[in-house]
């Protein structure tokens, strides 16, 4: 259920903002919903592994806080982010 170090690397390319980029929100999102889609598949066979839903919803928690955070500070690169990954406003 872990995020592998090559996928990291390719979100990390993928999202970031400049070459030495590896922190900014936008890349934060983007590690976060990999791990959201990959815990919400677990979730379908295991119903009843109510410590990774609580994981779940505490990484989406967070997802939302850093979403707001962009749409405050940047409103494009949160409309660019919301739209490269599918996510609902």
């Amino acid at each position: 259920m872990s995020i592998t170090k090559e996928r990291k690397t390719e979100i990390i390319q993928e999202y970031r903002r400049t070459d030495a980029d590896t922190g900014s929100p936008e890349v934060q999102v983007a590690m976060l919903t990999h791990r959201i889609n990959e815990l919400t598949m677990h979730l379908s066979t295991h119903q009843k592994d109510h410590a990774s839903r609580r994981g779940l919803l505490m990484l989406v928690s967070r997802r939302r806080r850093l979403l707001d955070y962009l749409r405050r500070q940047n409103q494009d690169s949160y409309l660019a982010i919301i739209g490269r990954l599918s996510l609902r406003k």
